[in-house]
């Protein structure tokens, strides 16, 4: 049986950087996935793991979101019962095949193959990473350029699991791809296998499961206060010499960004910039 969800609409004024940290909050309190919006972000939760006697509070899910009690946001919420809701025709209707340097295609299975090196097939439901996103879209560009073969590789936050997937493509491996989003967990699973991937193994969790870990390579995008309280575990487990791409922030965060990162021994290199989004790589230097 299709399950009910409940659909909450925000609007948020202004939209960012608040979009980010509700969508990051309302995310630890259970909501299963998000569609952003011009006026702000969408967020879902299954009606049934919220609510199991079946007697719907609207507002106590929300109880524990700080960001709707900060006096810096104007935020607005409606929220309701949405039935039998065919996600793969509502992803469909807008999701159309892109290209990056003429190099990386993320299409759906719908959408005809396109003659291109690393041509990546994803069916993205409701989790994050079609590559359609900014961050996603800069991502790819720097596993394009970077040199990652036989390269022991983290993905944090892997939505889809698209970046995982471009790593082993571009010769990665083993490759770990981690998210807190049960659905994103279940959706790379299936788009590994999709795309005959051999060294992902995909685990549904946070950053306590990098404890004891050693990577070369790490990819990290999530948004900017995770990253924040994270950067010291990622810096922990990449080894010396190692690259740390993040993604999920904007221009104006570089600075807190990279004055975290240097407190751990990482270093910038350069980023790309998109939309006022940036994606950053940075080398750990002892």
């Amino acid at each position: 049986m299709t399950p009910i969800y409940l659909g909450y609409t925000f609007t948020i004024e202004p939209r960012d950087p608040a979009t980010e940290i509700i969508i990051a909050e309302l995310g630890y309190a259970g909501f299963e996935s998000f569609t952003e919006t011009t006026s702000g972000v969408i967020a879902y939760i299954q009606k049934e793991e919220a609510f199991p006697s079946g007697e719907v509070d609207f507002a106590a899910l929300l109880t524990d979101i700080q960001i709707l009690k900060s006096d810096e946001f104007n935020i607005t919420y409606t929220a309701e019962e949405i039935e039998q809701v065919n996600w793969n025709e509502e992803w469909e209707k807008n999701f159309e095949p892109i290209e990056v340097d003429g190099k990386c295609a993320v299409r759906a299975p719908f959408h005809e193959k396109t003659n291109v090196e690393f041509d990546i097939v994803i069916e993205p439901k409701m989790s994050f990473g079609t590559g359609h996103h900014e961050t996603t879209h800069m991502m790819i560009k720097h596993l394009l350029k970077l040199d990652v073969a036989g390269k022991k590789t983290l993905d944090m936050g892997c939505g889809t699991g698209v970046l995982a997937i471009l790593a082993e493509m571009r010769g990665a491996q083993p490759i770990d791809a981690i998210d807190i989003d049960n659905w994103c967990y279940l959706n790379t699973i299936e788009n590994v296998e999709r795309n005959n991937c051999k060294h992902i193994t995909t685990y549904e969790g946070e950053a306590s499961l990098l404890s004891d870990k050693n990577y070369e390579f790490i990819i990290a995008n999530i948004n900017r206060n995770i990253l924040l309280q994270d950067i010291g575990v990622y810096a922990s487990c990449l080894s010396e010499d190692g690259v740390l791409l993040l993604s999920g922030f904007y221009t104006e965060d570089i600075p807190l960004i990279s004055e975290k990162c240097n407190e751990h021994g990482l270093y910038f290199v350069s980023n790309y910039e998109r939309n006022n989004w940036v994606a950053c790589k940075f080398e750990k230097r002892g």
